[in-house]
């Protein structure tokens, strides 16, 4: 972070160069010293420093200077760096106008010009208005800033996505004070948000994921353009194959649509984990996962939407959206699944706006003392309903069974019971939701009897069912009615092997009908959805890899 700037501002350039060499002559090993020649070329050095995050600590203007007078500057600065001290520079005849502007602008101090020596005119000014600054500094920001509204549904995506990437960020409001002024700096109206602000200062107006995932470190075009193994999907089973890939020297990359982690690093907590008696959360997890990957030496790229599937020997190629492409030796699909969307009048609309799938953890301290609902009945919802219990009035879990007990771990369900503020709905489902501008009811109806009731909400999160995520497939491996890949043993019809199966053996486990590629994880078809077993398909897929390749 750079230091504090101290901004002097004089059209005249004699002066102006007199001003800032005594400044930075006394200040400059712990000051940055900011030099204009106007008021406008002092508002646009505000602005950058403003983006940056960085801080201003005193103002040194002017008065006499055309189109803008130091007057009309510190006003204006004023909406940029509310706690910088401020100081008008004026001759003799102007001490009327420098009186008025202590009124004007809360001005802290005027300075007579000259103001040689400096070491009793300038020096002492200077001292005392950075003692007064320092006393009640500006927050210097190096992180990522959002900038939007409540119930905006592209802002709730810029702040999931940074989220579930684990990028640092800080969320304003666009009609709070710092938000505007950051808005202000970026000559962007409230209107025009998501604005995303990187710790360089760049601006970005509602960018889209692949645009943000480069400003903000993520990487998205692969090193090289044929790898050993290529895996599709960084859940727990992809970056489980990463890590084992590439700590066994095969070149690996791992193609992600949106964020590493998957499902099971939206968790709040996972606690029947292998190795974390005390539970672990599913952004820990990741993030663990992640540097072990990065450390072996694997290539992780965020944004990238794979679109095909194709063979040519002994050469797996795939394809992105942007038609670009990659090739290996082999690849494995750990692609997951994703929530069904809830079909009810309503939540299409209100989507990011009240209406949340998966656990959108970044909503927590904002259902702080409100009534929240949750929707199914697996891990996933009863993992959220811990976590949302510790900030929300109370949490409501619908499920259409009559308990929890044929979805849910026990362990969940005992910490469920044991919470005063959550509270199970059996035989219930969501067949409406309204609401303006953002949620505000949900119609619920028990199945059994057709009754149904409304209840005030703001915040419904929905965990139901799982669809995995393979269209893209299309017909390059054989998928159950379901969608799910079908691999080893499940592709053999009364000892057959697949159609266009062309190798003189049977399918290997986790092998689809595709030679060389393989599925791992919920992706596959009758797997468990279990992160343990994800994982451990993730590094049986690896050694079948090897074994593939030796036989090549």
């Amino acid at each position: 972070m750079a230091n504090p700037a101290i901004l002097t501002v004089d059209d005249d350039p004699a002066v102006s160069r007199s001003v800032a060499r005594d400044v930075r002559r006394r200040y400059g090993d712990r000051y940055r010293v900011v030099r204009a020649d106007s008021g406008g070329a002092a508002l646009d050095a505000l602005r950058e420093i403003k983006l940056r995050g960085e801080q201003v600590a005193v103002l040194l203007a002017d008065y006499r200077m055309p189109e803008m007078n130091g007057i009309q500057f510190l006003e204006a600065a004023m909406d940029l760096f509310p706690r910088a001290r401020r100081v008008l520079l004026t001759a003799y005849a102007d001490t009327d106008a420098a009186i008025d502007a202590i009124n004007v602008v809360d001005l802290d101090h005027y300075l007579l010009k000259p103001w040689n020596p400096p070491e009793e005119k300038l020096y002492p000014v200077v001292d005392a208005m950075l003692d007064a600054w320092l006393a009640a500094p500006d927050e210097a920001v190096d992180e990522t800033r959002v900038v939007g509204h409540r119930w905006s549904a592209p802002s709730y995506a810029v702040r999931d996505f940074l989220a579930r990437n684990l990028v640092p960020y800080r969320w304003l409001q666009a009609d709070e004070p710092e938000g505007g002024r950051l808005l202000a700096a970026a000559g962007v109206r409230e209107d025009e948000v998501p604005l995303v602000v990187t710790p360089d200062g760049t601006s970005l107006v509602k960018p889209s994921e692949s645009e943000l995932a480069a400003h903000v470190g993520l990487t998205t075009t692969p090193a090289e353009d044929f790898y050993d193994l290529v895996v599709v999907g960084a859940g727990p089973a992809g970056l489980g194959a990463a890590v084992y890939g590439a700590s066994e020297g095969l070149r690996t990359v791992l193609l992600e649509q949106r964020a590493t982690g998957g499902q099971a690093g939206q968790s709040s907590r996972i606690e029947n984990y292998l190795g974390f008696p005390d539970g672990v959360s599913g952004a820990q997890l990741t993030d663990r996962a992640r540097r072990q990957a990065l450390k072996f030496g694997a290539e992780i790229l965020t944004t990238r939407e794979v679109v095909a599937l194709e063979a040519g020997g002994s050469t797996r190629l795939l394809r992105f959206a942007d038609g670009s492409a990659v090739a290996a030796h082999t690849v494995v699909l750990a692609t997951g699944v994703s929530y069904r969307m809830l079909d009810a009048p309503g939540c299409a609309d209100l989507t990011g706006r009240g209406v949340f799938y998966g656990s959108a953890s970044t909503e927590a301290p904002s259902c702080a003392d409100q009534e929240i609902y949750i929707v199914g009945g697996a891990n996933s919802a009863g993992q959220a309903a811990v976590y949302f219990a510790k900030y929300a009035r109370r949490v409501h879990i619908l499920v259409r069974g009559q308990d929890l007990r044929r979805s849910m771990s026990q362990y969940l369900i005992d910490q469920i019971e044991s919470i005063g503020n959550i509270q199970v709905h059996p035989h219930s489902q969501v067949v409406a939701a309204e609401g303006d501008g953002h949620l505000e009811r949900i119609t619920l109806c028990d199945p059994r009897s057709g009754g149904s009731r409304t209840v005030d909400t703001s915040w419904m999160f929905v965990f139901i069912g799982a669809q995995p995520r393979t269209d893209w497939l299309d017909k390059a491996v054989v998928r159950d009615h379901n969608g799910f890949v079908l691999t080893g043993p499940d592709l053999l019809v009364d000892g057959r092997r697949p159609p266009g199966w062309s190798l003189p053996r049977d399918p290997y486990h986790l092998e689809s009908s595709m030679p060389g590629v393989f599925a791992a994880g919920d992706v596959r078809a009758d797997s468990v959805k279990r992160v343990a077993s994800a994982v451990g398909e993730g590094a049986m897929a690896v050694s079948l890899v090897h074994r593939y390749l030796e036989a090549q």
